[in-house]
């Protein structure tokens, strides 16, 4: 197998004679003397040392084996626990997909949507398992488990992101479009959870963003684990239906100007227009494909379906593809709109919701913006003293209106000026400058 192969070379590289139990168990012997012969306090013998490094080996064998090929690490899993957490991980990554291809299927992609979030949840709790143990578990203050209806209490997918990506780990954190995407099905999860609605509607819309999901869950997958846990030999391409697209678009289109749906296709749009261009443009983000026939000059040994990755084309290949978008991209009618892209308070703290996973208070809103002095309060003669960068007076509602600045003022104060939901109160006690916190 490629798994005992790698072993056996990382063996012969770290010069440890026998790969074994014994073998490593012979390695972490002199190590361990070393370190007792320092000691003065712990008395020890043959017996001591024999016993420390056997289970030293054991738990390397029982946990993960790093190996390196080519300069890259991954986690070779035996039997227990991590590997078992995996093995259901990749199983609901699976069913996931198969739901989501099968076209008879009531609620796809909402099952699609919440598989795949459990999938990516117990990938990384796979990952925390066979690198530091049960610690991916909320404990309350006393160090005691949180417990859910008599069950540990473990990290969901929002806080397994933010702990993977503050770890230090021989792994690279997760790129800005595969954690864009992946907190944009955090967002729809949670909604579809608390409502009905037609998801035939928007699978169109969210086909891109559901085909990145599933690339950068295996991408991720094969990083952590290596290419023997890879699923594509699962897979097959999906088979397509010619004329009934277009109606089903257009059918799509009506029912989303119904009531039922118009929070949800709200929220992919406001998350949509947020992102910055780049993490938009990039396909970890959202899949972006065109299917068009090869009619001439193929070859009888040609795959019927080929995936080209953008950044193997050439300068001249790339023209051509944006021609070809162009050629057949929907024409879109801009109309003048009164205060567009701005938000109310409420939009405001969904979207510091969305790019934290922190959920503040309209009061702690509020005691935000006091402190900062982004704009006076309602009782104020002054209604256009605002700091418009942040904020606008809409003077034909008497409101206020906040910019999309605003928002990423905030997250940055959540995420690297230290405040808190629980601390917000305690900062904007006295007034604040803006400039400190930039």
């Amino acid at each position: 197998m490629a798994v005992a192969a790698s072993v056996r070379r990382n063996a012969e590289d770290r010069k440890i004679p026998n790969a074994s139990l014994i073998g490593i168990a012979q390695v972490f012997s002199p190590q361990i003397r070393r370190k007792l012969e320092f000691s003065s306090i712990i008395p020890y013998n043959d017996s001591t040392v024999s016993l420390c490094a056997t289970k030293a080996a054991v738990w390397v064998y029982s946990h993960a084996v790093l190996i390196f090929m080519g300069g890259n690490a991954m986690i070779i899993l035996r039997q227990g626990k991590a590997k078992s957490i995996l093995e259901n991980s990749i199983n609901s990554a699976l069913t996931a997909v198969e739901t989501y291809n099968r076209p008879r299927v009531q609620f796809r992609i909402e099952n699609y949507i919440i598989l795949m979030i459990i999938a990516w949840t117990k990938l990384f709790h796979a990952y925390f398992q066979s690198e530091i143990g049960e610690r991916y578990f909320y404990k309350e203050k006393n160090r005691r488990y949180k417990k859910v209806d008599g069950e540990k209490k473990s990290w969901e997918l929002t806080e397994c992101i933010k702990e993977y990506q503050k770890m230090n780990k021989t792994y690279p954190n997760l790129s800005d479009p595969v954690v864009a995407n992946l907190r944009f099905f955090i967002g729809i999860r949670n909604k579809i959870e608390h409502r009905y609605w037609d998801s035939s509607s928007l699978d169109i819309l969210l086909f891109g963003e559901c085909q990145a999901l599933l690339f950068n869950y295996e991408s991720f997958l094969v990083t952590l684990f290596g290419e023997d846990y890879s699923i594509n030999t699962c897979l097959a391409y999906a088979l397509q239906f010619s004329h009934l697209r277009a109606k089903e678009q257009l059918q799509a289109q009506r029912d989303l100007l119904s009531k039922d749906m118009q929070d949800i296709k709200k929220y992919i749009d406001k998350y949509k227009t947020d992102l910055p261009q780049e993490i938009y443009d990039s396909q970890e983000y959202s899949i972006k494909l065109l299917q068009i026939p090869k009619i001439s000059n193929t070859n009888r040994h040609d795959l019927a379906v080929e995936f080209v990755h953008w950044n193997s084309l050439s300068e001249e290949d790339r023209a051509n593809y944006q021609q070809i978008s162009a050629i057949i991209k929907d024409k879109i009618v801009v109309q003048p709109v009164s205060n567009a892209n701005l938000l109310k308070p409420g939009d405001v703290i969904r979207a510091v919701e969305t790019k934290t996973g922190i959920k503040i208070s309209q009061n702690d809103h509020t005691l935000l913006w006091k402190a900062f002095r982004v704009r006076p309060a309602a009782s104020s003669e002054a209604k256009f003293d605002t700091v418009s960068k942040f904020c606008i007076y809409d003077e034909p509602h008497n409101d206020y209106l906040y910019t999309d600045e605003w928002v990423a003022f905030i997250v940055n104060l959540l995420q690297n000026r230290g405040f808190t939901k629980e601390n917000i109160r305690t900062n904007c006690t006295q007034e604040l400058r803006i400039a400190d916190y930039k």
